[in-house]
């Protein structure tokens, strides 16, 4: 029999395939060549893992999926396939289904051909399960109900997503056209801000943290996002109208625009910069001052976003780069955007030190900045939003469990929610949150954070908990 981790590795690849089997075959006839090889594929994914389990349950749980009861986890290219998977299946009211031994070809075209018919009934599943009724190598189940409160904070973790990635998409689109010599405005930039200053002013923390995440192959675009999520969300803190807070995001949404022109075996360089490479790579300012000028329908947004572009790096008793012969007041997007472009850049790996810092330590670093790289006012501003444990901290507990922080309380900045991912006789268990502001009936806290930990050094993908 296959392991949990046999069956959990390739578990994420099959939800993907049966997406894209679904999809491919709501366009095509069942005996299209691109439905067919979907389903080959699906088929020979499947197999194996059947006959190494002797039977398979595929089943939805409110926004996851599980197979044989062990939960799917996903790294970000598989999102919009489990996203739509779980559509479809909510659609149907189907729960899960069971492959009862192996499978053929057969057998998938006629559950497509049912699951897709199935949606224009008035009772879908009844209508799916007497079609599959057939069907001796699989059989399904209906969707069980979750409470509505659950079904809610789902939707909205849903919505974060849909508003993160659409914003990473955007940022790798305007990169490529701006290479490519095109004409770029930025009317569309405008509205996927607003949707993600509309998302912080009601689920700050769930935004958050998504730029918790790091994907390091696209690293520059998720930089991108996440310095404008950060820097808006300080601009929340201090009080910014939403108009302002829209522009703070377009503005720092494009503040490492020069990068375009720095050669891609630099700026992806695995180990450190030469002083010549330094060089090259402090010319970016300069160069995001060119490129936002292009841009079309330059207007006062436009410009301040050029100021942002050639600021972000003076530092706040500008000992950075670029070197002016007169000081001037920076300007007040600069001062947000540096804190949040530092903050981003030390938790990343694809950065100058090549070394990603833990949450915590990074904000221990830029503590002792305040006042010299970074504007100490504004840093107090930045702590209490990001808290003094940021979310994807990992954190070991009195109680002997190793867990993510999750959310940060406001009222409780060192007693966040925490993910538990290791139990307290450290075992990897199914994870669970747990609130450090609980206390027991003496007025005592249940659990404690005691130390911090680098889940780098551990291997720990932030995406497979957070998402």
């Amino acid at each position: 029999m296959a392991s949990k981790e046999e069956v959990f590795t390739g578990a994420k690849d099959i939800i993907n395939q049966l997406a894209v089997i679904i999809r491919t075959a709501a366009i095509h006839d069942s005996g299209n060549v691109a439905v067919t090889t979907a389903v080959d594929k699906f088929v020979v994914l499947m197999n194996p893992l059947i006959a190494s389990e002797g039977e398979l349950t595929l089943e939805l749980g409110g926004e996851f999926f599980y197979i044989n009861e062990t939960r799917i986890r996903y790294s970000l290219e598989y999102l919009p396939n489990f996203d739509f998977l779980i559509r479809e299946f909510k659609k149907r009211g189907l729960g899960s289904i069971v492959f009862k031994g192996i499978i053929k070809s057969v057998d998938m075209q006629t559950f497509l051909k049912v699951f897709i018919s199935s949606v224009f009934s008035e009772t879908p599943f009844e209508t799916l399960s007497e079609d599959m009724a057939g069907v001796s190598s699989m059989s399904v189940g209906k969707l069980r109900k979750v409470r509505d409160e659950a079904e809610g904070e789902f939707d909205i973790r849903r919505e974060v997503k849909k508003s993160y990635f659409n914003a990473v998409s955007y940022t790798r689109g305007v990169i490529n056209k701006i290479k490519s010599g095109e004409k770029v405005g930025i009317k569309k930039a405008k509205r996927v801000v607003e949707g993600m200053v509309d998302l912080i002013l009601e689920e700050e923390q769930l935004l958050l943290g998504m730029t918790a995440i790091k994907d390091y192959d696209e690293y520059t675009y998720h930089h991108s996002v996440n310095v404008s999520i950060l820097s808006v969300a300080l601009g929340q803190r201090l009080g910014l109208s939403k108009k302002i807070l829209t522009e703070l995001g377009l503005v720092a949404l494009f503040h490492d625009i020069g990068k375009i022109e720095i050669p891609n075996e630099i700026l992806n360089k695995p180990t450190n910069f030469t002083d010549d490479e330094w060089v090259i790579m402090k010319k970016h300012p300069f160069w995001g001052v060119r490129a936002l000028l292009k841009l079309r329908g330059f207007d006062a947004t436009s410009m301040r976003s050029a100021i942002v572009a050639f600021e972000h790096h003076m530092n706040y008793d500008f000992s950075g780069y670029p070197k002016t012969r007169k000081r001037f007041e920076l300007d007040f997007y600069s001062k947000i955007i540096s804190l949040a472009d530092q903050y981003d850049g030390m938790t990343s790996s694809r950065v100058y030190s090549r070394i990603p810092m833990s949450p915590d330590r990074a904000l221990s670093l830029m503590m002792e900045r305040a006042g010299t790289q970074l504007d100490p006012i504004l840093f107090k501003f930045f702590i209490n939003m990001i808290g003094v444990f940021p979310v994807g901290t990992l954190v070991m507990l009195d109680t002997k469990e190793l867990g993510l922080v999750y959310q940060s309380e406001a009222m409780f900045l060192d007693r966040p929610k925490v993910l538990v991912i290791i139990n307290g006789k450290g075992e990897k268990a199914e994870s669970y949150i747990v609130d450090l502001t609980e206390k027991d009936a003496g007025g005592n806290f249940l659990r404690t954070i005691v130390k911090t930990m680098d889940p780098n050094k551990y291997k720990i993908n932030l995406a497979e908990y957070l998402l």
